[in-house]
C-alpha cells in the first residue's frame, strides 16, 4: 500500500465515494442505507461553504471520506460535527487516522473551531478507540439510536474540545 494522501473531495470522486458508502462494513457502521446510487450522491453533493469534505487516496484510489459540517446557528458557530467512512478493504490501515489528523488541523488551525462532535455506534470499538486517540470523550449514550440489520442499536455521543492555545509568551 502506497502513502495515504488526504485532499479535498472533488466532483469526480463521487463514484468512488458511492462505492465506499455501499461497502457492507460502512453500511453497518454508519446511518447509510445500502444500495445507494451514484446519482443520489451526486444530487446531494451541491456546494455548501459550511461543509468540508476530505478524502483519503491510496495509489490514486479514493478509499475514505470525512465530512466536517459547521454549525449554522450563531451561538453554535464554534462547533463542527463529523462523519467518516473508510472502504472495507482499507479499514485498520491508517486511513481513518490520516483523515482525523487532517480534520483536526483544519478545525483547530484554519476554522478556529472550539468543539467537534460525532456520534458512533456503541459497538464500534475500533472507531471509538480512534476517536479517543484524538481527544474525543464520551458525553453520553443514546439508547436505541438507530435501526440496523433488524434491531435497534445504541450510539455514543462524543466530542473533542480544542486544547487551550499557547501563544509562546511566558
Amino acid at each position: 500500500m502506497g502513502p495515504i494522501i488526504v485532499r479535498g473531495a472533488e466532483p469526480d470522486d463521487i463514484p468512488a465515494i458511492t462505492e465506499i458508502m455501499n461497502c457492507p462494513g460502512v453500511v453497518h457502521g454508519t446511518l447509510q442505507l445500502p444500495f445507494r446510487a451514484v446519482e443520489e450522491r451526486r444530487r446531494g453533493d451541491e456546494y455548501d461553504p459550511d461543509v468540508h469534505r476530505l478524502v483519503a487516496e491510496v495509489d490514486g484510489l479514493v478509499v475514505g471520506i470525512l465530512t466536517l459540517h459547521l454549525q449554522r446557528p450563531a451561538r453554535r458557530r464554534h462547533v463542527g460535527s463529523i462523519g467518516m467512512a473508510v472502504h472495507d478493504a482499507f479499514q485498520g490501515r491508517g486511513v481513518g487516522r490520516a483523515l482525523m489528523a487532517a480534520t483536526i488541523d483544519l478545525a483547530d488551525n484554519w476554522l478556529g473551531l472550539h468543539r467537534i462532535e460525532l456520534t458512533v455506534y456503541a459497538d464500534n470499538a475500533p472507531a471509538i478507540h480512534l476517536y479517543e486517540r484524538f481527544g474525543f470523550v464520551v458525553e453520553g449514550r443514546l439508547r436505541d439510536y438507530a435501526f440496523r440489520a433488524g434491531r435497534y442499536v445504541d450510539a455514543l455521543a462524543m466530542a473533542r474540545l480544542r486544547p487551550a492555545a499557547t501563544n509562546g509568551a511566558g
